[in-house]
């Protein structure tokens, strides 16, 4: 692990997205106490964070599964009741349960989720497979199974140096999965600017031009990309839906 910051500037924000938010604000909420049964007309959201920071091996929430069951709307707000569990590929995921927390000064509705963290190492020594979540209790079941959901995310391309004014390209891992969103931006080691650029995109793989008017200089590149999950499986809820982000951080020489 890296003890310096030698880019302050860089996308330690982007650790932000795979904490998540809270949802659905108001005055004077009450919980309702409810099991799994009374949430299968929601909709299950599968969110995949893949953060791989130059400066931090593991930030809170960096490498993290997480599931969340949408809420009741209006002002209901429910919470599931004790003796649920959740799992991961037969792994145990820390269950919320959700329901109304005040200790921000006003009521906020949690949502019911679930989260795991995984390994990003270990993921990335084995080959892709199937995600599939469970969540259960007595009353009910809820099965979400993704494809490819436990594969680690990655672009591949040039490592070491980029040229001002030429143009490069880096491909997404899994390389079947066609990206969504892309985002590349450059920030020279000290400096707080980052330089924004167009990125171009076709299928996996993205496209980007370094400004030439660029100082030649050591620089924190950042790539990021979003794809649209497959949803293989979806039981005990009316609908399901998922995504996978993925950015990671790389020092490399502007000449």
């Amino acid at each position: 692990m890296h003890s310096s910051s030698r880019f302050p500037g860089g996308a330690v924000s982007g650790v932000l997205v795979a904490l998540g938010l809270l949802a659905g604000c108001g005055d004077s909420l009450t919980t309702e106490s409810v099991d799994l049964v009374a949430l299968a007309d929601r909709t299950l959201t599968y969110s995949h964070a893949d953060v791989d920071l130059f400066e931090v091996e593991q930030a809170p929430g960096s490498h993290r599964v997480t599931v969340t069951f949408s809420q009741a709307g209006g002002d209901r707000c429910t919470r599931l009741n004790d003796g649920a569990t959740a799992t991961f590929n037969g792994q145990a995921m820390l269950l919320e349960q959700g329901g109304v927390d005040a200790t921000a000064g006003r009521d906020v509705c949690l949502p019911t989720r679930a989260f795991y963290e995984f390994d990003p190492d270990a993921w990335a020594a084995l080959a892709p497979t199937d995600a599939r979540v469970v969540i259960q209790d007595a009353s009910h079941t809820v099965v979400l199974t993704m494809k490819e959901g436990q594969a680690k995310r990655s672009f591949t391309g040039p490592t070491m140096r980029l040229l001002r004014g030429q143009t490069y390209s880096f491909q997404w891992n899994p390389t079947t999965e066609s990206l969504n969103a892309a985002a590349a931006t450059l920030l020279p080691e000290g400096g707080t600017v980052t330089a924004g650029m167009a990125v171009t995109r076709e299928g996996g793989k993205i496209t980007f031009t370094v400004p030439g008017q660029l100082g030649a200089a050591t620089h924190l590149l950042t790539l990021s990309g979003t794809v649209q999950g497959e949803v293989v499986e979806c039981q005990g809820v009316a609908a399901c839906r998922g995504t996978y982000f993925h950015s990671q951080e790389q020092v490399v020489s502007v000449q």
